[in-house]
């Protein structure tokens, strides 16, 4: 019905540059809200960063001025640009949508910032 797919995760330097991508499949992508979560071994899920149908975006402070959510609804795939990326970043990252009344979430990608 709906499924989201994550790719674009890997192991980078502190400083480095990572893209992560989502396509969605399913019902209408644009008039959807989508979120990008993360999640460090022994921590909470939090979320990183969301963007509305509209295009209006949200940040955690933690990576405001570093990561940039965008879309593009022809492709019915959201991004998340990650620059100037430091060793907290590391963490799975998970796509997310809310389609009342249920929850969908892509299987995760690993993210890894090390030198």
């Amino acid at each position: 019905q709906v499924q989201l797919v994550e790719s674009g995760g890997g192991l980078v330097q502190p400083g480095g540059s990572l893209r992560l991508s989502c396509a969605a499949s399913g019902s209408i992508f644009s008039i959807w809200s989508m979120a990008w979560y993360r999640q460090a071994p022994g921590k909470q899920r939090e979320l990183v960063a969301n963007i509305s149908s509209g295009g209006t975006t949200n940040y955690a402070d933690s990576v405001k001025g570093r990561f940039t959510i965008s879309r593009d609804n022809a492709k019915k795939t959201v991004y998340l640009q990650m620059n100037s990326l430091k060793p907290e970043d590391t963490a799975v990252y998970y796509c997310f949508t809310r389609r009342v009344p249920y929850d969908y979430w892509g299987q995760g990608t690993q993210v890894t910032v090390s030198s």
